[in-house]
């Protein structure tokens, strides 16, 4: 919900292209449409893209619904994880392209440009992949399979 906000905000105040720098050199504001993937990758392939956000909002709503128990810090990763698919799934059925508006630069490197949504899928997934190496996802810690 926060994601579609902002993303509405960016869209009604700065125009496409433009950026607001809030650090000089650093770190910015702009409002951009990506039609591909991370890194813009299939870009050419939005229906694809679009199809496949879909089918993980499906599948992951699936697993989460077949476990016998989720526990706090799985409802909060696998929400982040959710939550973002279904950000970007919604700018894409809106815009054909997802909305992002976060601009980083490092010295003489500028990350790509992603938004709130993007921020919770790798955060949800760096937790899940913690919780792997840690053995405890489905109440098996440190157990092999």
């Amino acid at each position: 919900m926060i994601d579609q906000v902002i993303k509405n905000v960016i869209l009604q105040t700065i125009p496409s292209g433009s950026i607001i720098s809030i650090i000089p050199n650093c770190f910015f504001f702009t409002n951009v449409e990506n039609t591909g993937g991370a890194w813009s990758i299939l870009s050419e392939y939005t229906f694809v893209l679009t199809l496949i956000n879909f089918i993980c909002i499906i599948f992951l709503n699936q697993y989460l619904m077949k476990k016998d128990y989720v526990s706090q810090v799985e409802t909060i990763y696998f929400g982040l994880i959710m939550g973002g698919m279904i950000g970007n799934f919604i700018d894409r059925v809106l815009y054909s392209g997802v909305i992002d508006f976060i601009g980083i630069k490092f010295g003489g490197y500028q990350f790509p440009i992603f938004n709130i949504a993007d921020i919770a899928i790798v955060i949800g997934v760096g937790f899940v992949f913690l919780e792997m190496i840690r053995g405890e996802i489905d109440g098996h810690r440190g157990k092999k399979r």
